[in-house]
C-alpha cells in the first residue's frame, strides 16, 4: 500500500521504525536467551479473530482490563523484535511489585474504551502487535498463504516458542488479535496445546458500514482497500466499494467459521458484538470456564468480574452513499458465493 495515501494522523513515523529495528538488533541475542530458558507451554494463549471493525478492538481493551489475561501493550510493541527483552523491561517500569519509592509513577495503567481505527493510547494500552507478527510469517502480495507452504516457510516454531515465553514471563494466559491469520487458523492451532480462539462476530450490515468508514478516515476516500490482504483480494480490490467490503467481510467470516470448525468446544468461542455489548459478564465466566478446562484449575471459581456491565451499541446506519438494504443485498450474495 502507497504510504503517501493514508491521511496525515495515520502516517508511519519511520524515524521511530529505524530506531525499533535498531534496538532490534543489539537486543536480539538476550531474546533468544531467555526464549532458549522459558518456552515451555504453561498458559493458554487467547487469539481474537474476525473482520476488521467487528468490535475486536473494543474486546481487547476490556479482556485487558479484566486483569484475567497478559497482553501486548504499547510499551511491549516498541520491543516487537526483542519482547521478551521487552516485557521485563515493562515490569521493571510499571509492575507495583517493582516500585521504589515512586520513583517511576508515569505510566498510565487505566485502559480506557477509546481507539482510532484501531489504535489506542497509553502506554499500557493494548496493541495490535503486528509487527511481531509479520517477523514470523513470510506473507508478500497477499496475507496468507495455502497450508502447506505456510508451513514450509513460516517460523511458526518461533512464533509459539516466543509467545509461550512471552506468557511465562507474566504468568498469565496471553490474549492478542489474530486477525492476520484469519485464513490460516487451523496452522496456527497446531502450534499450541492450550489455546482458545475467540470469533468477534457483527451484524455484517454494520460490520460494512464501519469498514467503508474506516477507509475514510484512513485514505481520505472509500475506495483504497483498508486492513489485510486477504486471499480473496485480487477479486475484490478494484470493485465499488460497497462491494469490495461486503465481500472482504463476507469472505473474512466464511474463513473464519472454516477455520475453527473443528476445534474443541474448550478451544473456541463465539461472541456476537451486539450481545457482547449487552452483558460482557457473561463472556468473562465464559472465557474463564474454558480457561480452567484448559489449564487444569480444578475446582477453583473464576476471579470476581468487577468490569464493564455494558457496553453502547454503534449499529446506527450513518452513510448516505449506500442504504442499508442495498449492503444486505451485496453481502447475502457473497456469503451464496463463498460457501
Amino acid at each position: 500500500m502507497n504510504q503517501m495515501n493514508r491521511a496525515e494522523n495515520f502516517s508511519r513515523n519511520y524515524e521511530l521504525e529505524s530506531l525499533l529495528e535498531e534496538m532490534t538488533a543489539l537486543l536480539g541475542s538476550a531474546n533468544s536467551q531467555l526464549a532458549n530458558q522459558s518456552s515451555a507451554e504453561r498458559y493458554s494463549k487467547i487469539f481474537i479473530v474476525g473482520p476488521l471493525r467487528s468490535g475486536t478492538t473494543l474486546f481487547t481493551q476490556w479482556l485487558a482490563s479484566s486483569g484475567l489475561v497478559a497482553y501486548p501493550t504499547n510499551l511491549l510493541s516498541r520491543f516487537f523484535g526483542a519482547p521478551l527483552v521487552g516485557a521485563k523491561i515493562q515490569q521493571l517500569l510499571a509492575d507495583p511489585r517493582y516500585n521504589f519509592r515512586n520513583e517511576i509513577l508515569d505510566f498510565n495503567s487505566e485502559i480506557t474504551f477509546a481507539s482510532d481505527n484501531g489504535k489506542t493510547k497509553g502506554a499500557l494500552a493494548p496493541n495490535e502487535f503486528w509487527y511481531f507478527w509479520r517477523r514470523f510469517l513470510p506473507f508478500d502480495e497477499l496475507d496468507y498463504m495455502p497450508p502447506d507452504e505456510l508451513r514450509g516457510k513460516a517460523n511458526l516454531a518461533g512464533f509459539r516458542d516466543e509467545l509461550n515465553a512471552l506468557a511465562n514471563i507474566f504468568g498469565k494466559p496471553f490474549a492478542m488479535k489474530a486477525m492476520i491469520m484469519n485464513q490460516n487458523i487451523r496452522e496456527l492451532a497446531e502450534q499450541f496445546d492450550k489455546s482458545l480462539f475467540i470469533w468477534i462476530r457483527r451484524d455484517p450490515i454494520f460490520n460494512i458500514q464501519s469498514a467503508l468508514e474506516a477507509r475514510q478516515r484512513q485514505y481520505g476516500d472509500m475506495s483504497t482497500w483498508y486492513s489485510f490482504k486477504i486471499r480473496e483480494y485480487p477479486q475484490l480490490k478494484e470493485l465499488d466499494p460497497l462491494e469490495s467490503v461486503a465481500g472482504q467481510i463476507a469472505a473474512t467470516n466464511h474463513s473464519v467459521e472454516r477455520g475453527i470448525a473443528d476445534l474443541p468446544d474448550h478451544k473456541k468461542l463465539v461472541i456476537p458484538y451486539e450481545d457482547f455489548c449487552l452483558r460482557p459478564e457473561h463472556y468473562f465466566h465464559e472465557i474463564t470456564r474454558r480457561l480452567r478446562k484448559q489449564n487444569g484449575t480444578g475446582e477453583s471459581g473464576p476471579p470476581p468480574y468487577a468490569g464493564e456491565q455494558h457496553f453502547s451499541n454503534t449499529n446506527t446506519w450513518r452513510l448516505t452513499e449506500y442504504s442499508t438494504a442495498d449492503a444486505e443485498q451485496v453481502y447475502e450474495a457473497y456469503c451464496a458465493k463463498w460457501r
